[in-house]
């Protein structure tokens, strides 16, 4: 029987899959096989040549609670002024998520790694869903993590990428279609507990794709429930995390383990209906926060 983890974007919200890792790993539950976009790129990155351990979870943990808005989207007068006025296609430098990314990955081509990996990112030309699992890794990593607007487009193998959250988010159908057996799906979930919009540029586009990527993920779920043993671990709820909010990754940690627990301990994930429990929502009473 294989097993296949399928880790969505998020943005911040990344930090949730730590918390599942690491209940999933205490559970003996290891990947032969791991899918990722974006934020998900970066997790699945770190663990699949390291391995998942507690120890592994725990420094990737670690990471996550050093990271600052400021770190990934540094602001630019020349940057921020290009972009306003048509000479820059997007809001920040990608210097910084370079930098992070290349700090922590431990092999250089995306074949090398001990867990085979793919990570998604789309074609900014056609729209098309890549699947990167050959090639320079740090080069697909940023591919898959460069949010449309916010991060410039990377070209790679001739092609010119954006973040996979544009194509496909959660990319359910790819672990199908190799033929896992079991596939568990880590997704970030989205802030439905907000009093009110984001109100900067940056945050208004994340937080605008993370409504859109959950619609189409409870879609592809209940799509592919019938092909696979689908197990989709629920982020959880309620969140009200602004999407430039990295103040909060160890409450996140704590909150996505919680959740993962819960749910891992009841038949190891199995349901009858897997997106039911994550079926999109909003929160309409503010301090819902727990």
């Amino acid at each position: 029987m294989s097993t296949a983890f399928v880790l969505s974007g998020g943005a911040n919200l990344g930090a949730l899959q730590v918390g599942m890792l690491r209940a999933l790993a205490e559970r003996g539950i290891r990947p032969d096989a791991l899918v990722a976009t974006s934020a998900g790129a970066l997790n699945a990155a770190y663990i699949a040549d390291r391995g998942l351990t507690s120890e592994v979870v725990e420094s990737l943990g670690e990471v996550w609670r050093s990271l600052s808005a400021w770190q990934l989207f540094r602001p630019g007068a020349r940057q921020l002024l290009g972009a306003f006025t048509g000479r820059q296609s997007a809001l920040f430098s990608s210097r910084g998520l370079r930098s992070l990314i290349e700090t922590h990955l431990d092999f250089d081509r995306i074949e090398e790694a001990a867990t085979p990996l793919t990570v998604v990112a789309t074609d900014l030309l056609t729209g098309d869903q890549v699947d990167i699992d050959h090639g320079p890794a740090a080069e697909a990593v940023l591919a898959s993590s460069a949010i449309s607007g916010i991060f410039p487009a990377v070209a790679f193998n001739g092609r010119i990428l954006v973040d996979g959250g544009v194509a496909d988010n959660t990319p359910v159908s790819h672990a199908v279609e190799s033929g896992s057996d079991i596939v568990y799906v880590l997704p970030c979930g989205y802030p439905c507990a907000l009093v009110e919009p984001p109100t900067t540029v940056a945050g208004t586009i994340l937080h605008t794709m993370s409504l859109l990527i959950q619609q189409r993920l409870v879609r592809d779920i209940r799509e592919y429930t019938s092909s696979v043993d689908l197990r989709v671990v629920p982020p959880p709820c309620p969140l009200d995390v602004g999407p430039l909010d990295f103040s909060n990754a160890d409450e996140l940690i704590a909150r996505g383990y919680d959740s993962a627990c819960h749910f891992l301990d009841v038949d190891e994930g199995r349901r009858a209906a897997p997106a039911d429990h994550i079926d999109f929502h909003v929160h309409a009473t503010p301090g819902l926060r727990r």
